[in-house]
């Protein structure tokens, strides 16, 4: 029998665990799917926005492979010096593939950026969907208007959200304190700006329509902004994702404000150099505006500074600038990529290769691609770790991984913990007029569990 460790239950880690179940080469094989959490799906629950329904059912394909009879989900798993030190976890099994994806973001390195007000996607994004590890809170209050840095699909995942009603908002796994604090938001001025012009986006052009299609809001596009860029002129060299971009955004471009009640404002061509505080005085203070450069294509792919500057209004400013991988207890790193060295999966430590140590997902590839990028991103792994299966058999195990944990002083959460906070999350939302709402912190996603086994 091969017995592999998933490290991480998100997309990569369970295309890893179903690429080792559903191959012929090796007659048994055992996975446990680990996580630091005590639910699965990684950012598929706590990265997908809670009104893209149909992104969210991908849950029932994870679902599918973490209910395997030769797959076990084991949540609240610690790996690292706060949990189970990771040379013991690989004395536990064959192999470990490490899928951790990218666990911080990226920083402006701009003086301001630490003004209260001033937050990361990713903090926004944590709150709305419910993570656990959540700890801020009064995003919108107090805010008129926003500015959010990036012109990713995060970042129009963000501006979508501040844009939403209630009406929108309710019937999603929303946490109850974010949709009562997002329904009472005066935010109304939604800036959404990138540093390089609209051929050089990186949304896809379904997220960018959406923001077309949201009551009473308009979306307001400068034609001469634009313009600054060659390529927005002539698209017929861009690929034809940009291309539909394009399209969308002149169509916007020509269309006359109408006064909707809340606007979104797509800018270009303007480089975030400093957030400014709103005149307060003292450790509190907050931000009030940002200022920007104006920015022109360098005709190598990038822009350079044209010393002209603009400040935009913002009481809250949200940074979507891209994810970044941190250390791995016990594994080589590469800190200029934020990934684990690797080949084609294998983990390479010093040169060499790590027998028995794989890497899958954003850890391994950095943060990029889509949700299905990491279906062939698995596939490159497991076959490597199969090709390796008939040396790592050979190591001699001890006994059931599961009885080790517990005997370090670990509770994993299993597949029936799951289930028990899944229908902790369905009453829930029963007894607040809704569907499934998600449950908010800790304490109650481990009380939840424990009815599993009361």
């Amino acid at each position: 029998m091969l017995r592999v460790a998933v490290v991480g239950s998100g997309p990569s880690g369970v295309y890893t665990a179903q690429g080792l179940v559903q191959q012929s080469q090796v007659p048994e094989v055992r996975v446990d799917v680990l996580d630091r959490l005590p639910c699965p799906y990684g950012l598929v629950r706590y990265g997908v926005a809670p009104d893209h329904e149909k992104i969210k059912s991908l849950q029932n394909n994870l679902r599918a492979v973490l209910e395997d009879e030769r797959v076990r989900f084991l949540g609240g798993v610690r790996i690292g010096p706060d949990g189970l030190p990771a040379a013991r976890l690989r004395e536990l099994y064959h192999a470990v593939v490490y899928c951790v994806g990218a666990a911080t973001d990226r920083h402006l390195g701009v003086p301001g950026e630490e003004l209260a007000g001033s937050w990361s996607a990713t903090e926004f994004v944590s709150w709305y969907s419910a993570h656990p590890d959540s700890v801020a809170d009064g995003f919108v209050l107090g805010a008129r208007s926003a500015v959010v840095i990036g012109v990713g699909n995060v970042a129009v995942d963000v501006t979508r959200i501040l844009a939403r009603g209630t009406a929108e908002l309710s019937p999603t796994d929303m946490p109850q304190a974010a949709l009562t604090a997002l329904a009472a938001s005066e935010v109304t001025e939604i800036s959404m700006v990138g540093r390089r012009g609209p051929s050089q986006a990186r949304f896809t052009t379904k997220e960018l329509r959406e923001l077309g299609a949201l009551p009473d809001t308009e979306v307001i596009v400068d034609p001469r902004e634009l313009e600054l860029d060659p390529e927005y002129n002539e698209p017929s060299g861009l690929p034809a994702a940009n291309r539909r971009n394009v399209e969308v955004l002149r169509g916007w471009a020509a269309t006359p404000p109408r006064g909707a009640t809340r606007r979104i404002r797509l800018r270009f061509f303007l480089r975030p150099v400093e957030l400014l505080a709103d005149g307060g005085e003292g450790d509190g203070r907050r931000v009030g505006a940002v200022r920007f450069e104006r920015t022109v294509p360098d005709g190598h792919g990038g822009v350079t500074g044209t010393g002209r500057y603009e400040d935009i209004d913002a009481q809250l400013v949200l940074r979507s600038v891209g994810y970044r991988g941190v250390p791995l207890d016990g594994l080589p790193f590469d800190a200029e990529h934020g990934t684990v060295p690797h080949l084609a999966g294998r983990v390479v430590r010093d040169g060499t290769i790590a027998p028995g140590e794989y890497v899958a997902g954003w850890i391994k590839r950095g943060p990029t691609g889509v949700i299905g990028t990491n279906r062939p991103c698995a596939k490159e792994t497991v076959t490597s770790l199969l090709e390796d299966a008939g040396m790592l058999v050979r190591r001699e195990l001890p006994e059931d991984p599961l009885v080790a944990l517990r005997a370090a002083g670990l509770t994993p959460v299993e597949w029936a913990g799951w289930q028990a906070i899944e229908r902790a999350e369905a009453e829930l939302g029963a007894s607040l007029g809704r569907g499934v709402v998600k449950l908010p912190d800790w304490t109650a996603l481990l009380a939840a569990a424990r009815t599993a086994r009361s």
